[in-house]
């Protein structure tokens, strides 16, 4: 019920959401992405003060189990790999922060914890022409299906591919745009979930393009 109202909704992305009061001005919280031995693509939501790839894993990262961390170059249009040589020493080390989207490659499963404040401003996106990275960001829980996401980022037929990471069978579930945005298979999606997508788009799409503030529900709506 929408009168249980936990700051945003407080995430379901692939796992639990769980927040806590610190202060009048402060929401934290975390996102809990399981992840497998193998690939996995997972999100950074929250405000945590990670800001280089080695930051991101040096708490799952004792044992070096986390080998790469790939970020996607919208430019040259292909994965840049960051690579641990040990002792959790990746070369090169990238930048990532709030709303990056990371492909990693794992020796055994983890659960990645994406854990901080809330941001006082939303992930956004400029989404080129050919393929993108992005992650549904907080304030967007109105996006439930792979085709709203679709719609939300054009009403032209401008996204052909949306592509979720199926950590099963260790690749992608790819759902396309047959034509009106008629995305087939059109399954659900939530609140801080990454994606891979392809756009066709003349122009980039800056996305999403509305007030990148938090939503909060009313204590009083129904």
């Amino acid at each position: 019920m929408k009168k249980l109202i936990l700051p945003l909704l407080l995430l379901v992305a692939f796992g639990m959401l769980a927040a806590v009061e610190s202060d009048p001005s402060a929401v934290v919280g975390y996102v809990k992405y399981p992840c497998v031995a193998g690939d996995n693509l997972v999100a950074m939501p929250m405000v945590d003060g990670v800001t280089l790839v080695s930051e991101f894993a040096l708490p799952y990262n004792d044992m070096d189990d986390i080998n790469t961390v790939q970020l996607w170059d919208p430019d040259t249009q292909d994965w840049t790999a960051c690579t641990n040589y040990g002792g959790n020493f990746f070369d090169p080390d990238l930048p990532v922060g709030p709303g990056s989207v990371l492909f990693l490659n794992t020796n055994q499963a983890i659960n990645y914890y994406s854990i901080g404040s809330l941001p006082a401003t939303n992930a956004q996106y400029t989404i080129v022409s050919g393929d993108n990275t992005a992650m549904i960001p907080l304030n967007k829980s109105d996006l439930t299906l792979v085709s709203e996401v679709g719609t939300s980022m054009g009403p032209n037929d401008e996204i052909n591919t949306i592509q979720l990471w199926n950590q099963v069978t260790q690749d992608w579930d790819a759902n396309t745009n047959y034509g009106g945005n008629f995305f087939d298979p059109d399954p659900a999606v939530t609140i801080g979930m990454p994606m891979f997508l392809n756009s066709s788009s003349a122009t980039p799409i800056v996305w999403p393009a509305g007030p990148r503030g938090l939503i909060i529900n009313s204590r009083n709506s129904k």
